[in-house]
């Protein structure tokens, strides 16, 4: 009884004179709406379209070194109604390029801009009609298998806060495979990463990054980690550096007057830990003695510990005694 009585409402509700009105007026406006829509989609239409495209029947040897072009950028012309069809669903589908009617046999192929544009127009309409293709031609190049195992090293800037430095950098990982023609394999010492841009950081920074595109040629894997570890820099001063002598003769001894060199330096503190005088060289050139005769000899740091920056010799000349053995 309820839903019966709710039925005679809104049948009362749909048929009142205001209501017939409304549902008139919106008639009307769904048929405006559709003769609308029937002109528009009859008009001629230009419109850039992607489809897809792909290199198949590689052979089981071969590698692709260059980037493949995955995507054909078609401008179309036809009528609305038709550009419609392209636009949302999958009539395109893929271009499927052979690899052997294009291969030139030297490590390159080519799909010309007449063998693309037939490619394209064997998925259209035969209303439709192609004004421009972008790119006009495919190239790609490719090698046998031949690769080469290469380290990686970032480029760009990096650039910790003040007061800390990079101690360390961690690739993860540390090299990657190339594919290239024999002459780039043979020239390609490294590859980097694209250009990276930190700064003002303190803690250690952990970056997941793209390398950089070299023509031709093909890196596996095409991404890498890499860590940068930080350090607190601090000045520090090391003693009993021992002195040696170059060009000393058999026979003779060298005696300084201080025995031991102090050097003064910068470096992380976890560095310092670790540093010992041995890992420092200061020497003096006999022949340079020999031929000033001055009373002092000149001392010079010849090697320092990687890591250790701005260290300098506290004294620089001291007294000497050669002496026979």
């Amino acid at each position: 009884m309820g839903i019966k009585r709710i039925f005679i409402t809104f049948k009362n509700f749909l048929f009142s004179n205001v209501n017939k009105q409304f549902l008139v007026f919106m008639f009307f406006l769904l048929l405006s709406g559709i003769f609308w829509l029937i002109i528009t989609l009859n008009e001629t239409y230009e419109q850039e379209i992607k489809i897809p495209a792909r290199i198949v029947g590689i052979p089981k040897n071969v590698v692709l070194t260059s980037i493949p072009v995955d995507t054909v950028r078609t401008t179309i012309r036809d009528k609305g109604w038709v550009m419609m069809t392209y636009l949302y669903t999958d009539r395109l589908g893929t271009i499927q390029i052979p690899f052997k009617p294009y291969d030139h046999g030297r490590g390159t192929g080519t799909v010309g801009t007449t063998e693309l544009k037939r490619m394209v127009e064997q998925r259209l309409e035969l209303s439709s009609k192609v004004t421009a293709i972008k790119p006009d031609r495919l190239e790609f190049s490719y090698n046998n298998g031949e690769c080469r195992r290469v380290p990686v090293r970032w480029a760009g800037r990096v650039i910790p806060d003040q007061l800390y430095f990079i101690s360390h950098v961690e690739y993860m990982p540390d090299s990657v495979e190339i594919y290239a023609s024999t002459e780039k394999l043979d020239s390609i010492r490294a590859v980097y990463t694209e250009a990276l841009n930190f700064v003002n950081f303190r803690d250690s920074l952990t970056v997941d990054c793209q390398l950089a595109h070299i023509p031709d040629v093909k890196i596996v894997p095409d991404r890498v980690k890499i860590k940068f570890h930080t350090d607190v820099l601090t000045e520090e001063t090391i003693s009993n550096v021992p002195i040696h002598c170059l060009n000393l003769p058999k026979g003779k001894v060298l005696r300084t007057f201080p025995r031991h060199a102090k050097i003064h330096f910068v470096a992380g503190v976890s560095q310092i830990r670790s540093l010992r005088a041995e890992d420092f060289k200061v020497v003096a050139d006999y022949h340079e003695i020999s031929e000033s005769h001055k009373e002092k000899c000149n001392l010079y740091l010849r090697e320092v510990p990687r890591g250790v920056s701005r260290a300098v010799l506290e004294t620089k000349e001291v007294d000497y005694l050669i002496e026979d053995e």
